[in-house]
């Protein structure tokens, strides 16, 4: 009967260890330097990064005599949002970026021809004077760009400041118009009712809400139709949905209630203009900035902001994350730990 040597006696035993301590902190290793941030200044970072700037920037300059027609429409009011939709997209690309990586040369060709595709549209858009087509153009050509660069993996983070960038283009004319009438016949009903509602014996006609004591009724201008307020809130509402780590649903109750918000809002405004006209009468210069200047800043963005934080906090307290759910087995003993649903 063969006698069985311990274990430490074993003279292979120490060198295959040995190898395997060795192969696993090798591992450890190579994971921890794949996993540490690569620096801006990298080279492998620095080329594309610069290589994407001066793309974009050339693309802008292909583009310059759409964007000065486009900046035409937002010194209107209208459409003054747009200034500021591309410091938004900046801002998105900042949270989101992540380090290039190296691209299949397919990525490349497919965002060529991306680009090729955006660049024929603008084309046939400027031969037939189509100028919601050649402002849209712009869109695919972007992410052209940013596939020809970084491929799909720099597609993946963004995309949601590429998309963003849609809300910076006017609507199309006959869409505006439609939303403009049906935006405007919603406010001055609602707010003839809440002004009925309050006591005051207003009446409509068609976009004139009539008010005793005032000599002019008051009328619901394009410009407080809310068609302003709906377009910078959407925009508002997408980026934080980008933004925020909340549950698909919350998110997409978030957008869902982008328009009846900016509604509401309006409502309000227009409500207390005609409750101040009553009070201090319709030719008083401060009633006057404060309904036409200011509304926006003192009425509308505040009240709007204040809702979204409130219908913040109602997701929060009716939504349960489901990373937190805890159940007990079926079957399991009365004080067995839960396990988490995944």
């Amino acid at each position: 009967m063969s006698k069985t040597e311990p274990i430490g006696k074993d003279p292979l035993r120490p060198a295959a260890v040995s190898a395997v301590a060795a192969k696993s902190v090798s591992t450890t290793m190579s994971a921890a330097r794949s996993q540490a941030p690569v620096s801006v200044t990298d080279p492998s970072q620095l080329v594309p990064l610069l290589s994407l700037v001066g793309l974009v920037a050339l693309l802008i300059a292909a583009y310059w005599d759409m964007f000065a027609l486009t900046s035409a429409a937002w010194s209107e009011g209208l459409y003054s949002h747009g200034w500021i939709v591309p410091v938004f997209a900046l801002g998105l690309l900042w949270l989101r970026y992540e380090p290039f990586a190296p691209v299949p040369a397919v990525e490349r060709w497919i965002g060529l021809g991306i680009l090729a595709a955006g660049l024929g549209l603008r084309i046939f858009a400027s031969e037939y004077f189509v100028n919601t087509f050649e402002r849209l153009s712009f869109i695919p050509c972007m992410f052209g760009v940013f596939m020809v660069v970084g491929g799909m993996r720099t597609i993946r983070w963004a995309w949601p400041a590429l998309f963003f960038l849609l809300f910076m283009f006017p609507l199309p004319t006959f869409f505006e118009v439609k939303v403009l009438n049906s935006l405007q016949r919603i406010a001055s009903i609602s707010s003839t009712v809440v002004l009925q509602t309050l006591g005051v014996a207003a009446f409509r006609q068609g976009n004139l809400i009539s008010i005793p004591g005032m000599a002019q009724p008051l009328t619901v201008a394009d410009a407080c139709s809310g068609l302003r307020m709906a377009t910078i809130f959407g925009a508002l509402a997408v980026a934080m949905v980008f933004i925020i780590e909340r549950p698909w649903w919350d998110k997409f109750v978030i957008l869902l209630s982008a328009i009846p918000i900016a509604l509401i809002v309006n409502i309000v405004r227009i409500t207390v203009t005609g409750l101040l006209y009553m009070a201090a009468g319709p030719d008083n210069i401060a009633v006057q900035k404060i309904c036409h200047d200011y509304a926006g800043l003192l009425i509308m963005m505040p009240l709007a902001m204040a809702l979204l934080w409130l219908e913040l906090q109602v997701l929060e307290r009716i939504t349960i994350p489901v990373d937190t759910v805890q159940l007990r087995p079926v079957g399991g003993v009365r004080g067995t730990v839960g396990v988490p649903i995944r």
